[in-house]
């Protein structure tokens, strides 16, 4: 039986959950369930602490695991990533009062505060640079304030937190996280994760893209499908009506209505979008 950790609780909980329900994979009904066994896939799904996940992975316990690339590269445990999820986005950056900080250079000999204290020591290492790393557990935004800390390292969004604490981001940022599928670091393949891989991967397919279907005169077809090439290619099919033919193809959601207006303007009609709720290809 395959065994995977899924995060038990906080942003990507819910996500995760999600995407393996749309793979056809069964989940808890109850958020207080730790364990769900999906016996027509032969999968056990463990519901964990996202920080402890890359751990578990990591040690041979559980064979897959759904975690952050943030708490992957934080517990440096001898996982690895197989697929990025697509969900769960995070920017990791340096941040400081503006007035005693503004050069990533300007870290040496500093004290630096974070909840990922693996992810900012790898970093650090990278460049280079010999600093302080305070651990601290949860936002760190007033460590400064409270004198622990010159700088701290912290997602960053919008900023808004930052600047209500008077500081200002430093730098490039740290790390760009997101939800991966991880496992451990030269663990071969097998039937149940290769199957599992297929399926995550048409998930990601299908909510990137969607089947536009359309009539076109024969005499446009070249122009029509350049604007829909589909991922191998589009399917072609005559109408009864003389000079005319059906058009489907596979596009991108985010690019969808622009094709519907540059398809109208070339004398397509019957324009259809349907969404994608599983695929492979």
């Amino acid at each position: 039986m395959l065994r995977i950790a899924v995060p038990n609780k906080g942003t990507l909980s819910a996500p995760a959950a999600q995407m393996l329900r749309e793979a056809g994979y069964r989940q808890r009904s109850d958020d207080r369930d730790l364990i769900c066994r999906d016996v027509d896939n032969d999968v056990e799904f463990l519901y964990l602490r996202p920080r402890d996940i890359a751990t578990y992975v990591g040690s041979g316990d559980l064979d897959l695991g759904i975690t952050g690339r943030d708490l992957l590269v934080d517990a440096g445990a001898g996982a690895e990533e197989i697929l990025d999820l697509g969900f769960g986005g995070a920017t990791f950056r340096f941040a400081a009062r503006p007035e005693t900080l503004t050069d990533i250079g300007q870290l040496a000999g500093r004290r630096i505060a974070t909840a990922y204290p693996g992810v900012v020591a790898r970093h650090l290492a990278d460049l280079g640079i010999a600093a302080t790393v305070v651990p601290l557990d949860g936002a760190v935004e007033n460590a400064i304030r409270l004198g622990v800390a010159d700088v701290i390292a912290d997602v960053v969004s919008t900023g808004a937190t930052l600047r209500q604490a008077g500081l200002s981001p430093v730098g490039k940022p740290i790390l760009e996280s997101s939800a991966l599928l991880i496992r451990r670091i030269g663990d071969p393949g097998n039937g149940p994760v290769t199957q599992l891989l297929r399926r995550l991967q048409g998930v990601l397919v299908a909510r990137r893209y969607v089947m536009l279907a359309y009539d076109v005169p024969a005499d446009q077809v070249d122009a029509a499908t350049a604007l829909t090439p589909g991922i191998e290619s589009p399917t072609i099919s005559p109408l009864r009506r003389e000079g005319w033919v059906a058009v489907q193809a596979m596009v991108l959601r985010a690019e969808v209505h622009r094709i519907m207006d540059e398809l109208y303007d070339l004398g397509a009609r019957a324009i259809l979008v349907t969404d994608i709720h599983a695929c492979r290809l």
